[in-house]
């Protein structure tokens, strides 16, 4: 599904997860979470993209960086370590679309149970293809949008 992100003074085309905003996520239903999401970090690829140009808080990410997708694990929807025992999303990926990556605070205070994880703003594929879940925009159109965000800053998503 196919969406626009609206800053400032822009509006980018955007890809969102295939089943579109949803009010309530679940992991692995395809949607999209509907609601407003602070803006946490980002990660990035040091040995592929210059560091994002943000007042948010930037890490380059590491060949050991997942994302935990088990809902039944003490870690689930946080970064971890791997290997990694749980499940877990590698966050150093073959292709580019994690090469810059933003966290969002969807269903994370409190986390609950199957309720998604890794719902993450990130690279957009060629033709702008549904994510998992994800908002993804071309990178061009991501450091525009982080270079006006900080501390505090959000996105809001909607049906």
């Amino acid at each position: 599904m196919r969406g626009y992100v609206i800053s400032s003074a822009r509006i980018a085309r955007c890809a969102l997860g295939p089943a579109g905003p949803a009010a309530r996520k679940c992991e692995g239903d395809g949607a999209t979470p509907a609601g407003r999401w602070k803006l946490l970090g980002v990660f990035y690829r040091a040995d592929r993209v210059a560091r994002p140009v943000t007042a948010l808080p930037v890490r380059a990410l590491r060949a050991s960086d997942g994302w935990c997708d088990a809902p039944a694990d003490r870690n689930y929807n946080r970064l971890v370590t791997l290997p990694y025992a749980a499940s877990a999303e590698a966050m150093w990926r073959a292709d580019s679309i994690y090469d810059i990556v933003v966290i969002l605070d969807h269903n994370t205070r409190p986390r609950m149970r199957a309720r998604g994880s890794a719902i993450f703003i990130h690279l957009a594929r060629d033709g702008y293809p549904p994510t998992g879940g994800c908002i993804a925009l071309n990178s061009h159109d991501l450091r525009m949008l982080l270079r006006a965000c900080g501390p505090g800053s959000g996105v809001m998503i909607f049906p």
